[in-house]
C-alpha cells in the first residue's frame, strides 16, 4: 500500500502484534500519512 504512482518495498514482520513504532515506519516507509492508512484499512 503506497500512494498512487509509488512504489515501496516493505518488510512486514509476521507477528499478532507490531509496535507502534514499527507500524509508523512502515506507514511513513510507505509515503502515506496515518490518516491516508486509516481511511485505506477501514
Amino acid at each position: 500500500m503506497t500512494k498512487e504512482g509509488e512504489i515501496a518495498t516493505l518488510s512486514i514482520p509476521n507477528h499478532k502484534e507490531l509496535a507502534k513504532g514499527t507500524l509508523r515506519s512502515l506507514i511513513r516507509a510507505a509515503n502515506l500519512t496515518i490518516d491516508e492508512f486509516n481511511k485505506t484499512i477501514k
